[in-house]
């Protein structure tokens, strides 16, 4: 059996993780017939049946299994010998593909890769925005090499194996109120409990910024909040408080520097943070391209206003 093509392989390590021919497809930027067809060719490489019909999809045949498995370890030696050899030279070039939520695209990513392109212009940085959740099942699986993380003060997140954490930033979380609502009259502290009846903003259901509001209004409030708008996008949570009268709680990076509609206040009685992390898959040792990156977004974290 000579298997001649990572390609092939990585396709059957997608669908073991994935499930469906579709999600391969849209993972790697193939169509579905194309993703098929590599798959039938790596059959007959293989001698053996790997896929079989399963109801509307299809699913791996115990030998499909075994490769899969052995595919995951060959994809890991390749990616490993390049780092290597990469290393060696110490020629920092390769593509580096970055996800981020979209304050840390805008403050940290897109700042370190303007950085980056000025001191190594053979290194290639992709930006994508994708929330946490799933990212880091892209990380795992090597389609992305960075995820800039987030984790709220009391709200940790799993730490899977097999990525490494590195501290970027540690950022207050702030109250944002209509700059003409009762509370805001004042430049103190709020106290959580009088918003009780306020009508909140948040991101989606299942992320960490909407797990946050609820668990800080709960503690700190005695509440629950009234969650009646929901965006994964700051700039429409910010506009909902500014034109709809709403209230939510964001970290200073999503904050405007000025805006006269908008009032920014902390919670009295305690200090709302959340801290940013660059997540990498555990690999030793990392390539030039991406410790540079990195430290672009150590820099960067540096410079940004506290």
């Amino acid at each position: 059996m000579v298997l001649s093509d990572l390609r092939r392989l990585r396709m059957l390590h997608e669908l073991a993780e994935r499930g469906t021919l579709a999600a391969v497809a849209t993972a790697i930027g193939y169509s579905p017939s194309a993703v098929s067809q590599q798959l039938a060719a790596l059959e007959r490489e293989a001698g053996a049946r790997l896929i079989e019909p399963a109801g509307r999809g299809v699913r791996l045949t115990d030998a499909g299994k075994v490769l899969a498995r052995h595919a995951a370890v060959l994809l890991n030696v390749a990616e490993t010998a390049e780092t290597e050899l990469a290393n060696l030279t110490q020629e920092v070039r390769g593509r580096i593909r970055a996800v981020g939520l979209q304050s840390a695209a805008r403050r940290l990513l897109i700042p370190a890769l303007v950085e980056v392109a000025r001191s190594y212009p053979l290194v290639e940085i992709e930006i994508t925005e994708l929330e946490l959740e799933v990212a880091l099942p892209e990380l795992r699986l090597g389609t992305v090499d960075l995820v800039i993380s987030d984790e709220y003060e009391g709200h940790p997140r799993p730490r899977p194996d097999g990525v490494d954490h590195h501290l970027l930033l540690r950022e207050g979380t702030r109250l944002v109120l209509p700059a003409g609502h009762p509370l805001a009259a004042g430049p103190g502290p709020v106290a959580l409990s009088s918003l009780r009846h306020e009508v909140w903003a948040s991101s989606s259901s299942g992320t960490g910024h909407h797990a946050m509001i609820i668990g800080t209004c709960r503690a700190h409030g005695g509440f629950d909040p009234d969650l009646r708008h929901r965006s994964n996008d700051a700039d429409v949570q910010l506009e909902l408080v500014r034109s709809a009268g709403a209230v939510t709680l964001l970290p200073d990076l999503t904050l405007p520097a000025a805006d006269p509609r908008l009032a920014v206040r902390d919670i009295a009685g305690t200090s709302l943070t959340r801290r940013l992390y660059a997540v990498i898959r555990q690999q030793s040792p990392t390539s030039p391209a991406l410790n540079a990156y990195i430290e672009a977004l150590h820099q960067q974290s540096r410079s940004s206003p506290p």
